[in-house]
């Protein structure tokens, strides 16, 4: 009898046992769903999906649902914020002072100068946002809710800041003749490169593996439909820019008090100049000519202006192209722009499974140093000229490449060595970029401060500080400008930004 309790007791106890493993495997589960790793948007939504997961898949240990997880704070990727801190600060810098500094300000046509590198860094540091965001997948349907929304959201603010509505910072009247308004612009660019490339990790999320296979091409071949819907873009792009037929079309010039028709003569294919591109034929076909940018920066041209590379008055034998207006930010040459954004998710993809420093730094900076090397083939053997307004392919690859090799920069130098300190007001901007972007990039700031004016709409605190504090001084405008532009706007948005970020205030679509 003691025998047979003995070993009742024993049983007993192994099974209690068996069920505390079981619940403790549960757990841990549990933590590896949630876990947020290094990604910078992993939230308490996500770890309650992937709790109720777990416990649906174990109906067996209901005691979990009454025992809270303790909420894990996600780590975030410093390099990620100070990038796209980076990527703000240049475009203030390039919008406010390119003026002054016309060798900084967009390239007339080919070539590349600073400022044609703010759109793809935007759109590089999309993807690998996308990548870190999209991690951990609960539920699809309800994440391609999310991106929809996020996406009109993009569309919304592009429109109404650079549609034509806002004629901030310098005149202080609204409003936009639905006739002449621009649907195109910068944040309409970012929002249908997001939606596509977001959507193909969002629906591929199935096939995503755990583990790479070893090998050095397993990476792409992991994500192989990210890059399939690259590819897709890159083949639509060319395919209509080599072999759309462009015919002669005119425009009205509205800049005078008389409009005037003008005709650009065309009649070509596969031309990759300024006026008869395939990428301009397809945006005055679906937006219309009066929908397109009036003042493109081709108008810097020599053809057009002897002030060239600065603006200036045209020429009197500037042929009537000089005129017309086009679209940088155009439907065809946004398709191209999906490589930006299908490159850095690659990047962010890297970032999530390789572990180690040395390995990841390996993966990025090889690729970018191979896509700087193709860009310049193709540039200067004039097969494809980098160009920006026609966002070539050249231009992908060597802007996507700059990119891949700054972020490891500034990975190796924060992330690596912990030297945070020196980049922290670009994190801070980074953190809060859509609120720097609208407020000082698009002037909304500035001209709110100079709606408060004295007698006239000149007598106002930022044209004063600009003139006396800054240009006055220095007796010279384009230095007075620089440094108008580096301190009044750039250090003054990076200590608003670093003092929202103590008070835990941003501002996200």
């Amino acid at each position: 009898m003691d025998d047979d309790a003995k070993r009742m007791e024993e049983g007993l106890r192994n099974i209690a046992e068996s069920g505390n493993q079981k619940n403790h495997d549960i757990k841990e589960e549990i933590i590896t769903k949630t876990n947020g790793g290094d990604g910078n948007e992993h939230n308490e939504e996500t770890r309650n999906s992937s709790v109720a997961e777990v416990v649906e898949q174990n109906p067996e240990a209901p005691e979990l649902e009454q025992q809270p997880l303790v909420k894990q704070k996600s780590k975030r990727v410093a390099t990620l914020d100070a990038f796209r801190g980076l990527t703000i600060v240049l475009m203030i810098l390039v919008d406010d002072a390119g003026g002054a500094y016309p060798r900084i300000d967009h390239s007339p046509w080919n070539g590349c100068t600073l400022a044609d590198f703010v759109m793809p860094f935007f759109l590089f540091i999309v993807g690998v946002a996308i990548a870190l965001a999209f991690k951990r997948i609960p539920r699809i349907k309800d994440t391609v809710k999310k991106i929809i929304l996020r996406t009109l959201k993009l569309l919304f603010w592009g429109i109404l800041l650079q549609g034509g509505y806002s004629h901030a910072p310098d005149d202080l009247s609204y409003g936009v003749d639905m006739k002449f308004i621009r649907w195109c612009g910068i944040l309409q660019r970012i929002a249908l490169v997001y939606c596509v490339v977001a959507v193909i990790e969002t629906f591929t999320t199935k096939r995503r593996p755990s583990t790479l296979s070893p090998g050095h091409l397993s990476i792409f071949t992991a994500y192989r439909w990210q890059w399939i819907g690259g590819l897709v873009a890159f083949i639509i792009y060319m395919v209509t820019t080599l072999a759309l037929y462009v015919p002669d079309w005119s425009f009205v010039d509205y800049s005078h008090h008389n409009p005037k028709r003008y005709t650009v003569v065309c009649g070509t294919r596969g031309y990759l100049g300024p006026a008869c591109n395939a990428v301009g034929y397809v945006d005055r076909q679906v937006w219309g000519v009066n929908h397109l940018y009036s003042d493109p920066v081709w108008k810097r041209l020599k053809d057009c202006t002897l002030s060239s590379p600065a603006g200036g008055p045209l020429r009197k034998d500037a042929p009537t192209w000089c005129r017309a207006p086009f679209e940088p930010e155009g439907l065809l040459s946004s398709v191209s722009a999906i490589l930006s954004g299908t490159i850095g998710i690659h990047y962010g993809h890297v970032l999530i499974h390789f572990k180690g420093h040395a390995e990841r730094l390996r993966k990025w900076v090889s690729m970018g140093v191979v896509l700087l090397v193709v860009a310049i083939i193709l540039h200067f053997t004039d097969s494809i000229p980098l160009n920006k307004q026609l966002y070539s392919f050249s231009y992908v690859c060597f802007t996507a490449g700059a990119a891949g090799i700054v972020f490891s920069g500034f990975y190796i130098i924060i992330d690596v060595w912990g030297l945070r300190t020196p980049f922290l007001f670009l994190e801070w901007i980074g953190m809060n970029a859509m609120l720097v972007f609208v407020m000082a990039a698009q002037g909304i700031f500035a001209a709110f401060v100079n709606g408060w004016y004295y007698k006239n709409p000149d007598n106002s605190l930022v044209n004063w500080i600009q003139e006396h504090v800054f240009i006055d001084v220095w007796k010279s405008e384009r230095v007075g400008t620089l440094l108008y532009v580096l301190f009044a706007e750039i250090t003054f948005w990076g200590v608003v930004a670093g003092i929202l970020h103590k008070l835990r205030i941003y501002w996200k679509l």
